[in-house]
């Protein structure tokens, strides 16, 4: 019996999940913030990252759990890159000073097996977060453009991979060095 309750809480459990293939469609505005990320970095004479469903369900899931459940305020300890204990993920308080970036870097990983670290972008709005504001935020932030173009400690980075999710104050851009093959963008019906 206790065995048998073991495997049960392996096999539950959201970090031995590793789905081959993940269910994601991207809104209109979503594809958008794709679009004119790649359009962004042509004009710097960059090569397009690959679309990949697996950041991008990892993208959404965060903007959701920041929407719903992220008090959003400069005193708060943690930042957005955080996530809450109300999801089949582990919890994580990432903090301004880095020390638990991992538990960031790993959602990939537990949450839709892409089996690469993520670094992600992440941007808000109170009026409601869309594509062509986020982006312009990222633009101007001297730590999330470089993530953008491959600039400063990302000059030397691969992006094969980047998803994107929106959810109504959040948008949220995941990047990783680890192609995808599911890379074709659904839209959502």
């Amino acid at each position: 019996m206790i065995h048998l309750l073991v495997i049960q809480l392996l096999f539950s459990s959201s970090l031995y999940y590793q789905p081959s293939k993940v269910d994601v469609c991207l809104s209109s505005e979503e594809t958008k913030l794709y679009k004119i990320i790649n359009d962004y970095r042509k004009k710097k004479k960059l090569m397009a990252i690959p679309y990949s469903a697996k950041l991008s369900m990892v993208a959404q899931a965060h903007a959701k759990d920041l929407a719903d459940n992220y008090e959003f305020d400069f005193n708060n300890e943690c930042n957005p890159h955080s996530w809450s204990d109300k999801g089949p993920w582990t919890d994580c308080c990432y903090t301004n000073d880095h020390k638990q970036a991992q538990c960031m870097w790993d959602k990939p990983k537990e949450i839709a097996g892409y089996d690469s670290p993520g670094y992600e972008i992440a941007y808000y709005s109170s009026a409601g977060a869309n594509a062509e504001e986020g982006l312009s935020g990222w633009q101007k932030s001297p730590s999330h453009d470089p993530l953008l173009i491959n600039s400063g400690m990302w000059k030397k980075v691969e992006w094969k991979g980047i998803g994107v999710g929106i959810y109504k104050e959040y948008a949220v851009v995941w990047f990783g060095q680890m192609e995808d093959e599911q890379n074709k963008i659904v839209g959502c019906q």
